[in-house]
């Protein structure tokens, strides 16, 4: 059989760490690239009470599974608890969130299919520092196919 891609692992440590939007941050295990667009692969550490705002992904469905901690999810309608060892699944177009609901660091294993996604981490690491236009962050979003919809879930939100 006869495939495109190598085969390859990736260790702790692998990949390229970038701060999220939120502050928190995601390393890249498996990009677009080394994947062949099949798939994107990012570890996510989020800050006690952290999470991205609303969002929905245009051309991704994306997987979440809860390597550390405790998690909240939104998606679409439906809203999920979530601990370690659990995942949740947010299929493309339906807007989304989730939240770091624990008083310790959390850390979230992100797949997305087909790949790209890591595109919106690489260009923000991109950005000169200091405060970000939400205009701007809005149409980097949007160029990796991701919609800005929303504030971040908040501790007063009923799950």
């Amino acid at each position: 059989m006869s495939t495109s891609v190598a085969p390859f692992a990736a260790h702790s440590g692998d990949g390229r760490r970038l701060v999220t939007p939120t502050g928190d941050h995601a390393v890249v295990m498996a990009n677009t690239q080394r994947t062949n667009g099949s798939l994107t692969v990012i570890e996510l550490v989020n800050k006690p009470r952290n999470g991205p705002p609303l969002h929905r992904h245009v051309h991704d469905d994306e997987i979440w599974y809860v390597l550390e901690g405790e998690y909240r999810f939104k998606a679409g309608d439906a809203t999920f608890r979530v601990s370690e060892g659990g995942m949740a699944f947010g299929p493309r177009g339906v807007p989304h969130s989730f939240q770091n609901v624990g008083d310790a660091a959390a850390r979230l294993l992100v797949i997305t299919t087909p790949a790209g996604a890591e595109q919106y981490f690489e260009d923000f690491a991109q950005l000169p520092p200091g405060p970000i236009d939400p205009e701007a962050l809005a149409a980097l979003a949007l160029a990796s196919g991701i919609e800005l919809l929303g504030p971040p879930l908040s501790v007063s939100d009923p799950l």
